[in-house]
């Protein structure tokens, strides 16, 4: 057995949605990896995902190109351009949306493997 599982960007698992995209690259459901969740969120002009929060996990977010506007309870709407990264806590509701005209990236790291998501 090898020290390591790779897997081509092809093999991400995607999920499409009305505001974007969602792919998953690492984590229990991939079968690649024990602590993380690795993904990237594909935010489309002018639209955001909805609110949720994850109640057994942090999440940090690089924005890698786009500008989006993050909301995080408690400390409201934050401008966030590429290369601007957040960390959020568990059990903090927050949610992005595109305020650009192209599309926004977003690296999203999970402290789990078996990220859960509680949205409304």
């Amino acid at each position: 057995m090898n020290d390591y599982v790779m897997k081509q960007s092809a093999d991400a698992d995607t999920a499409d949605f009305e505001w974007g995209r969602l792919h998953w690259y690492a984590g229990a459901p991939q079968a690649n990896s024990e602590f993380v969740t690795v993904g990237k969120c594909v935010l489309f002009p002018g639209k955001e995902n909805p609110r949720h929060y994850h109640p057994n996990c942090e999440e940090v977010l690089h924005v890698l190109a786009g500008t989006i506007d993050h909301f995080v309870e408690g400390d409201g709407w934050l401008p966030m351009n590429a290369g601007d990264t957040i960390t959020i806590s568990k059990n903090v509701w927050h949610h992005a949306r595109n305020v650009g005209a192209e599309e926004a990236h977003l690296l999203i790291c999970f402290s789990s493997a078996n990220r859960k998501t509680i949205g409304e």
